[in-house]
């Protein structure tokens, strides 16, 4: 689920955009499941996701990022300036 990388660490989500509220739900076989209120058009899921992961994460906005699944449910994020281990503990799935 939480991979170390160049510069940061890597996240495998499971994206449900569209969802009544926004939020990390869980474990969810080896990805980590989010919610997203935003629609799945024109990035806006991809987005809120980020944002959503980077608030948990404490890094700004503009370090998170989607590397593959662009278009979807499945996503690799990559986090900045984190470590795995880091990024699981603040996430709360370490």
């Amino acid at each position: 689920m939480i991979r170390d990388a160049e510069g940061g660490a890597l996240l495998d989500v499971k994206a449900v955009p569209g969802a009544r509220r926004t939020e990390i739900v869980g474990p969810l076989g080896e990805r980590l499941k989010v919610r997203v209120s935003a629609p799945p058009e024109d990035g806006k899921a991809n987005k809120a996701i980020c944002s959503l992961i980077a608030r948990a994460a404490g890094v700004k906005p503009n370090m998170v990022e989607v590397v593959s699944g662009h278009a979807s449910p499945t996503k690799t994020l990559r986090v900045a300036g984190v470590t795995s281990t880091e990024l699981g503990d603040r996430l709360g799935v370490g």
